[in-house]
């Protein structure tokens, strides 16, 4: 039996796995895929983690897993299919065997909801991103576009026009979802033009975003964007699935999880974006990893 098992090996799973190793736990990192660093692993450069300004987001996640492994945290590849509650342990049932921990932290992340369609994936990193707070400032006097209608995707072209010589918001319908005082405030911008009724059909550019083609979907017309970056804001979907059947969770499935990461289910801690919490970035995840660790050193205590 492990003293604390990691589920996710993102910022937020690797640095729980630190911090849990400098506690002297005994620490299994369970991850889904063969490479550890989760979303950070698809960001092209990182220009906001403290102390690492412009850091490639492949190596950064490099960076975060090599600190786990010197810490001598152990390392798993898995599907995870649930976490029980036993009377003297925790049970981590994974498509390759049961496993048994004193505690247990959840940090399999979220997903962002894509648009699936042409040059999104070849792209992704090259011009699309799906986070403007961690990608905009590298697109100041540019031409980018929005994608989406809701709260997210308004707040997205608000933070951008301030530094965007142009700011298009692609939304597939007539009225936008977001909350009135944002949209006031996004209309008033003169640097950005709502394109309402349309969608993407594509993401063009050889290597690089170089434009958009969108079609109005009243009209037929299809309109040709030139730009370099395009910010898709259609969702978030926590990797909560196996999870949500005996832990609480709010009505988009993420874990309810205060500051101190506890979850329903007491020595289950969720750290990172899989859970409820206002700001997911990198720093907040890494936060998250050390805030669960000493949850899990008082659960110990109890």
């Amino acid at each position: 039996m492990h003293d604390l098992i990691i589920i996710g090996s993102g910022p937020a799973g690797l640095s729980a796995a630190v911090y849990g190793r400098r506690a002297g736990f005994s620490t299994l990192v369970i991850e889904k895929n063969p490479m550890s660093g989760g979303q950070v692993l698809n960001t092209y450069e990182v220009d906001n983690y403290l102390g690492l300004p412009g850091i490639n987001g492949f190596d950064m996640g490099m960076k975060f897993r090599e600190h786990a492994e010197k810490m001598q945290a152990e390392f798993m590849e898995a599907d995870v299919l649930g976490v029980e509650d036993s009377e003297d342990c925790k049970l981590v049932k994974t498509a390759e065997g049961d496993f048994e921990a004193r505690a247990v932290i959840i940090a399999s992340g979220a997903s962002h909801s894509h648009l699936g369609v042409p040059g999104e994936e070849e792209l992704s990193g090259m011009g699309v991103s799906y986070c403007a707070t961690c990608d905009g400032a590298f697109f100041r006097g540019k031409t980018v576009a929005v994608i989406g209608g809701g709260d997210v995707a308004v707040e997205d072209a608000i933070f951008l026009a301030r530094a965007c010589e142009k700011v298009y918001l692609i939304h597939r319908r007539d009225s936008l979802r977001a909350a009135q005082s944002l949209q006031n405030t996004m209309l008033a911008l003169p640097n950005v033009e709502v394109c309402w009724d349309s969608v993407v059909e594509s993401i063009n550019g050889d290597g690089q975003v170089s434009s958009l083609t969108v079609l109005h979907k009243p009209s037929g017309e299809r309109r040709e964007l030139p730009l370099q970056g395009v910010f898709i804001a259609v969702g978030i979907k926590p990797n909560s699935e196996s999870f949500i059947s005996n832990i609480a969770s709010d009505e988009k499935g993420y874990l309810i999880a205060g500051e101190d990461c506890a979850t329903s289910m007491p020595g289950v801690f969720a750290a990172g974006d899989i859970r409820t919490k206002k700001l997911r970035q990198f720093v907040t995840a890494v936060a998250d990893g050390a805030n669960a660790v000493e949850g899990v050193q008082e659960y110990f205590l109890q």
